[in-house]
């Protein structure tokens, strides 16, 4: 633990390029072990499994993508690859440390044949206005919303007062996604319940990481609106229905149920 505790804090402000795995495009984004240590590999195919998976489940050509949590992008900019120039991609990340590497990795000239990506510096919450945040003590994965957290934060180095919106705000000015990505370090349930109109109208597939503590009430939301729930880390063909919102939750509409089916074949 010593020696995590030491790695973290010399990992701190580090900034490198590194480059998405060649069937993501191989497009270079900015990273930085100061939100996880997993980014000192060079290799990242290797620092979310689970994540690059995702993408190549869910995103198709031309498909609209609402990255909330955003981070470093590594789900943003495999998706902006995978949708192409004809989907678009939009990336929330309050972290306005974080929210500059994404800005840097957007400005690569590489983007050019990628969905267009809009980045959006603000929390997603159940309301809009303004909110305190928490820079995580450890990775900046980990920063989060003043009621939310988990014990992978470490505490707080410091604290930011950032812009909320809800998505269904968000829903007003840009296009409905068809695929929505939720990391919000156990805020989820609060995003959710802003974001009624999305689940009503747009009805995305939805990948979401569920505090053990917000399992009731993700599940209340989501089948209030018709989705079925399924664990994401669970390959297609072996997946079934939950009763409860698990911590990688994968929602689909009942409505499409025949591209899930296609999903798993």
């Amino acid at each position: 633990m010593m020696l995590r505790t030491i790695a973290e804090r010399l990992s701190r402000n580090l900034v490198f390029k590194r480059r998405l795995p060649d069937e993501f495009g191989g497009g270079r984004i900015f990273v930085s072990p100061d939100a996880s240590l997993r980014y000192w590999r060079l290799n990242l195919a290797r620092v979310d499994t689970l994540l690059l998976k995702m993408v190549d489940e869910l995103v198709k050509p031309g498909e609209v993508v609402w990255d909330i949590g955003a981070n470093l992008g590594l789900f943003t900019f495999a998706a902006a690859n995978r949708a192409g120039p004809s989907g678009k991609i939009i990336a929330l990340e309050p972290d306005p440390w974080l929210a500059g590497l994404l800005n840097r990795s957007c400005g690569l000239s590489e983007r050019r044949m990628d969905a267009p990506v809009t980045l959006v510096q603000k929390a997603a919450s159940d309301r809009a206005g303004t909110a305190i945040f928490h820079i995580a003590g450890r990775g900046r994965a980990s920063n989060h919303l003043e009621s939310g957290g988990s014990t992978q934060a470490g505490g707080s180095r410091g604290i930011e007062s950032v812009a909320t919106i809800t998505l269904d705000l968000l829903l007003e000015s840009v296009a409905a996604p068809s695929v929505l990505k939720i990391d919000v370090e156990g805020f989820e349930h609060q995003v959710l319940r802003g974001a009624r109109s999305v689940l009503t109208k747009a009805q995305p597939v939805i990948w979401c990481e569920v505090n053990s503590a917000n399992q009731e009430s993700v599940t209340e939301i989501l089948h209030a609106h018709d989705y079925e729930l399924f664990a994401a880390n669970v390959e297609p063909a072996q997946r079934k229905p939950l009763g409860k919102a698990s911590w990688d939750t994968l929602a689909w509409p009942r409505k499409n149920a025949h591209r899930f089916a296609a999903s798993q074949t």
